[in-house]
């Protein structure tokens, strides 16, 4: 789980805790779509002429960087559910209110 900074003076924390995540899973996603071409690009200069000409889903021409995509899309869904679907999931905050409710009745 990230570190966030302190909510500056005078912004509501639940609210800059949500645009912190937003703003980090925006990053994530920039950087995924960089290196995820450049490891195609990789693959595709490698690859030599005559592989290139036979059928690319044969095992031993299988495009390599498919495996890469898939295990970092996955990381990449949850901090999109993290950020957008389920932004205070995680948050101490509403952990707190839950504890305090409780003790209350």
């Amino acid at each position: 789980m990230a570190n966030y900074q302190p909510a500056p003076e005078g912004k509501d924390p639940l609210l800059w805790e949500i645009a912190q995540k937003r703003a980090s899973f925006k990053t994530h996603a920039v950087t995924y779509v960089i290196m995820n071409t450049f490891f195609w690009a990789v693959w595709f200069f490698t690859a030599n002429r005559h592989e290139r000409n036979l059928d690319v889903f044969t095992w031993n021409h299988f495009p390599w960087p498919v495996w890469p995509m898939i295990g970092w899309g996955i990381g990449l869904a949850f901090h999109f559910a993290g950020a957008y679907i389920f932004p205070r999931s995680n948050s101490v905050e509403s952990e707190y209110e839950k504890l305090k409710n409780q003790q209350k009745k």
